[in-house]
């Protein structure tokens, strides 16, 4: 059987709730992957987590038939199975609601130079230069994985891919889609050096981001929805477009204009039939 955990003040359950801090996350390269859908999506990805948190009381009524579930996938993996009171698992959730599945896994650790040499001739790739919020990350690895984008690259990034607000945002794709972090500078190089030119997302063009050219390699750039870009990306863009607005509002959301631009891409490409 299981190890059994009762006490929400037990170390293991303090040391699980840690890792919702950065600083925690990056000193233990661990973090945390909380729900079934998104569960189930890292371990067809290949993640092997180190531990397997489960609490029978919150899966409802197939609780034993989800627990010899996820018990064999644990075994077939190597990773340990703890099982935990309702007060226990609360206390290391970090979502409201929680469904009874908590996995501590390996954080995502790449750089551009391990991801892009791996990516086919034509790569499609989204640049997210500065992006600050967790939900607005998640949303676009969303995208990227629905789109078929083949890398997601964040450049001085703020947040961090195992951010479990980005883990939980992304529903788990944060995992299956290629992702990488690195310097504006170091990226912008990286993607030089592979042939990937930059098509810059920023209101202050006149071109719209429907006169582009998306058929072969392309980076699609965005960046914060207070500042946008940096000079440095937009400098070194093959081209800036804008996405036409008629409201009053001067922005849209940075996950929605990604959405838009990788779509006009995927349109081009001939993907989405």
């Amino acid at each position: 059987m299981p190890d059994q955990i009762t006490s929400p003040a037990n170390p293991r359950i303090k040391a699980i709730a840690g890792l919702r801090r950065r600083r925690a996350r990056e000193q233990e390269r661990r973090t945390v992957v909380e729900g079934r859908e998104e569960l189930a999506l890292a371990l067809d990805s290949g993640v092997v987590p180190e531990l397997l948190l489960l609490c029978p009381e919150l899966m409802g009524a197939d609780a034993d038939q989800l627990v010899a579930v996820l018990q064999g996938q644990a075994r077939e993996r190597g990773s340990e199975v703890v099982l935990a009171s309702r007060g226990a698992f609360e206390k290391a959730a970090y979502r409201e609601g929680p469904d009874g599945v908590l996995a501590v896994v390996p954080t995502l650790d790449r750089r551009c130079a391990d991801v892009l040499p791996t990516l086919p001739e034509d790569a499609l790739v989204l640049l997210c230069e500065g992006v600050e919020k967790p939900g607005n990350l998640g949303a676009m690895l969303r995208t990227a994985d629905a789109a078929g984008v083949h890398a997601v690259l964040a450049a001085d990034p703020v947040t961090d891919w195992g951010n479990p607000n980005t883990v939980r945002a992304s529903k788990g794709t944060v995992f299956s889609v290629p992702v990488a972090d690195d310097s504006t500078s170091t990226t912008l190089d990286a993607l030089a050096a592979r042939g990937i030119p930059v098509v810059a997302a920023t209101p202050d063009t006149a071109t719209t981001h429907t006169e582009v050219d998306y058929r072969g390699p392309v980076a699609i750039a965005v960046g914060t929805e207070k500042t946008g870009l940096t000079d440095e990306v937009l400098e070194r863009a093959e081209h800036r477009v804008r996405i036409p607005m008629v409201g009053r509002a001067n922005s849209l959301n940075v996950s929605t204009s990604a959405a838009i631009i990788v779509y006009e891409a995927v349109r081009q490409r001939g993907g989405g039939q």
